[in-house]
């Protein structure tokens, strides 16, 4: 590689303090909005909000069964979002101090965002990701 090119590439320590200081905006934004893990896992409603008494009625147990998938889904969208932002926060320190300078409980919390957000990705994601990675 060039000089001229390894130069291009070399991040500024004011870019990215600029830059962290953004992602720490956008996830302090996000931890006091409505979209937060915490606020999205709490709107819940309870299967027999959708029915009275023992018997109900097909369409109302149908409506709670999605209703539950697609709020399971958006806690973890929510969530996987929270810890990729995070991620991203420490991998700029990283960059900027070097990965190998980083606090070890900073390296440690970067590994273990990872394998939290392997655990969160359905496995439909992964089978998606693994076919389209040769494009």
């Amino acid at each position: 590689m060039s000089a001229a090119r390894a130069a291009n590439l070399e991040a500024s320590g004011e870019a990215l303090t600029t830059f962290m200081k953004r992602v720490d905006a956008v996830l302090r934004d996000l931890e006091s909005s409505a979209g937060s893990p915490t606020r999205v896992s709490a709107q819940t409603i309870n299967r027999g909000s959708l029915s009275s008494g023992s018997g109900g009625f097909q369409e109302a147990h149908n409506l709670y069964e999605q209703y539950h998938a697609v709020h399971d889904r958006l806690t973890s969208l929510s969530k996987t979002l929270h810890l990729q932002i995070e991620a991203i926060g420490i991998a700029v320190l990283g960059a900027h101090r070097g990965f190998g300078n980083l606090e070890e409980e900073q390296r440690r919390r970067f590994w273990e965002i990872q394998t939290e957000i392997r655990t969160l990705q359905p496995k439909n994601d992964h089978a998606h990701r693994a076919k389209t990675a040769d494009y």
